[in-house]
């Protein structure tokens, strides 16, 4: 591919705002020797105003989704890809989140431009192991941790019960929950079918991949290693 594209399709601009950046000597290498339109280079070398080009097709983010903030590319409030440069708004392809966490609902969320990954992740088939910790309204009663793990469990105006996951109490009114499937508000009504409330919800890990030090609103690329943290475990 070349060079005006790559950069072009990284969100940095249009095809004609990239070959501008070439002509005023803004795109150069690690070395800092001005770069032209044709040059072949190897990604990792290019650098727009000194710093290194963002990371080619096949991006994936880890994001600590704050409180507040939609999984949507449109809406009235803030959005995820506020959080990201942006630029990354409108790489192509597109940079989409992995599954979503409501707007009440704070925690680890992915997002990536690789399709196949995205799928492969939500799959119930890849059994991609996704933990939350709950802060109830009222105690818990005992019991939650065998109805979860029962595969029984019916969803109000759902017609197959849940895949069965597992409860461990962490307080009277503090949970963590690990799912192996995705459906809406999941946590949220599975509680509610105990007769709680979930007030704070907070998704701490997807597969063995946790947030770490991650702060609300911080992200990071992950490379081979974090994305097959992913799948430990699974089969």
């Amino acid at each position: 591919m070349k060079l005006v594209k790559l950069i072009a399709n990284l969100g940095y601009g249009s095809r004609k705002d990239v070959a501008w950046m070439f002509r005023e000597g803004r795109i150069t290498d690690a070395d800092g020797e001005v770069l032209y339109a044709d040059d072949k280079v190897d990604h990792a070398r290019i650098r727009i105003d000194g710093e290194p080009l963002d990371p080619p097709p096949g991006l994936v983010l880890m994001l600590h989704k704050p409180l507040g903030v939609t999984c949507s590319r449109k809406d009235p409030g803030r959005v995820v890809y506020d959080l990201l440069p942006p630029r990354y708004r409108v790489r192509e392809p597109a940079l989409s989140t992995v599954g979503r966490l409501d707007r009440d609902t704070s925690g680890l969320l992915l997002l990536t431009d690789d399709g196949a990954l995205l799928h492969r992740i939500i799959s119930p088939k890849a059994d991609v192991a996704k933990v939350y910790e709950a802060t109830l309204a009222e105690d818990l009663r005992g019991d939650e941790g065998a109805l979860f793990a029962s595969g029984t469990l019916m969803l109000e105006s759902e017609t197959t019960p849940l895949l069965p996951a597992r409860l461990e109490a962490l307080g009277p009114r503090q949970a963590r929950l690990t799912l192996h499937e995705g459906r809406y508000h999941q946590v949220r009504r599975m509680f509610a079918a105990t007769g709680n409330q979930v007030q704070t919800l907070h998704r701490v890990a997807v597969g063995a991949l946790a947030l770490d030090a991650l702060a609300p609103g911080e992200w990071c690329a992950l490379g081979a290693d974090g994305v097959a943290r992913i799948f430990a475990g699974t089969t």
